[in-house]
């Protein structure tokens, strides 16, 4: 019975991986984070078997951790009547561990970040794991990376069911958090060293090397990423392409008007008349050729001098995502020169 999980680069092929793994004899659950994602991975099961078998599942995480896991199992005893996305109360946030008021706001509803902690502290995990194995004869997950807080722990006790298990990831492309509350793994994704030993922990055998060049970058892409975010992606065939500012008006313009190259923003995309993306919004889009990065006053500057200095992470990994992007040429312009997109 086989259970690991692959660190990946950006491009490398993850989902495909995920995709290679599925046939019509084998029960599987296919697990991702963003609705996007889960889009994506029902497109290619399509183009490899012309439907949806019905031995297939694919679910982002918190459909799975709703129906199949919080509904059936606890729904029942604890009576809540929907779902907050709200934080967490002071109040709740004194109540003992196996107290349901810890987990229900004033209405009733359960916090969406404490579901997965419930399932653990009421004693749901053998039933849980049960249940997945009766189901279920893999479990694959997508972009491991962006599962946080009880999410977390409740996947890694769920790797110890009796089935097989492949999660797949890149630790630089966590933007996103299923799930936040309080302290809880506050600093899971501070080093990669540290972060690899948490599923090492869990049993999982680890694999840094099927995955580790980008199907989808240029080595000049490539290039960018390793010296200005000091992301180590090497590119697997080795091309060259336009990796260059552009601060010209006449070429901003002429860029800015190109339906065929995403413009991606580090937020509010949507306040300019261009075709746009954020830049954490932009992970797992895979078709894009040409890509402009739209950089603010500051990382602007840092891009000019050549070194990102006092980047944020969560800031870098979405930066990442965006150059990243692109299958061929990589542009920035800076925002300031878009007044004239800005809608009104």
């Amino acid at each position: 019975m086989g259970k690991s999980v692959t660190f990946a680069v950006a491009g490398s092929g993850k989902t495909t991986r995920l995709i290679s793994e599925l046939d019509l004899e084998r029960r599987a659950l296919i697990l991702t984070f963003t609705e996007n994602n889960e889009s994506e991975i029902r497109r290619r099961v399509c183009a490899k078997f012309g439907f949806i078998p019905d031995n297939i599942t694919v679910q982002t995480y918190f459909s799975f951790l709703n129906r199949f896991c919080y509904r059936p199992l606890l729904l029942p005893s604890m009576r809540s009547t929907g779902i907050t996305f709200n934080r967490p109360s002071a109040l709740a946030s004194r109540q003992p561990a196996t107290s349901t008021k810890r987990y229900l706001d004033g209405h009733g509803r359960i916090y969406h970040a404490r579901m997965a902690r419930a399932l653990q502290v009421m004693g749901n995990l053998d039933a849980l794991r049960s249940r997945l194995a009766r189901y279920y004869d893999r479990l694959l997950v997508d972009e491991v990376q962006d599962f946080g807080g009880h999410d977390f722990n409740l996947l890694m006790d769920l790797v110890k069911a009796e089935m097989d298990v492949l999660l797949v990831g890149d630790f630089f492309q966590y933007t996103y958090s299923t799930s936040n509350d309080g302290p809880v793994n506050r600093n899971l994704h501070t080093t990669f060293e540290a972060y690899r030993a948490r599923f090492a922990a869990a049993g999982l055998a680890i694999d840094m090397e099927s995955l580790k060049t980008s199907r989808r970058c240029s080595d000049s892409v490539c290039a960018y990423v390793r010296d200005r975010l000091g992301v180590e992606i090497h590119s697997e065939h080795g091309t060259v392409s336009e990796v260059r500012s552009v601060d010209d008006p006449a070429e901003i313009n002429a860029l800015l008007s190109r339906s065929d190259a995403v413009k991606l923003f580090l937020k509010e995309h949507d306040r300019y008349h261009c075709t746009s993306m954020n830049w954490g919004a932009s992970k797992g889009v895979d078709h894009f050729v040409d890509v402009c990065v739209v950089l603010g006053k500051d990382t602007w500057k840092q891009h000019q001098s050549g070194v990102f200095l006092d980047l944020k992470p969560i800031t870098r990994n979405k930066l990442y995502v965006a150059c990243t992007r692109a299958r061929q040429n990589l542009y920035f312009v800076p925002e300031k020169a878009l007044s004239a997109y800005r809608r009104a």
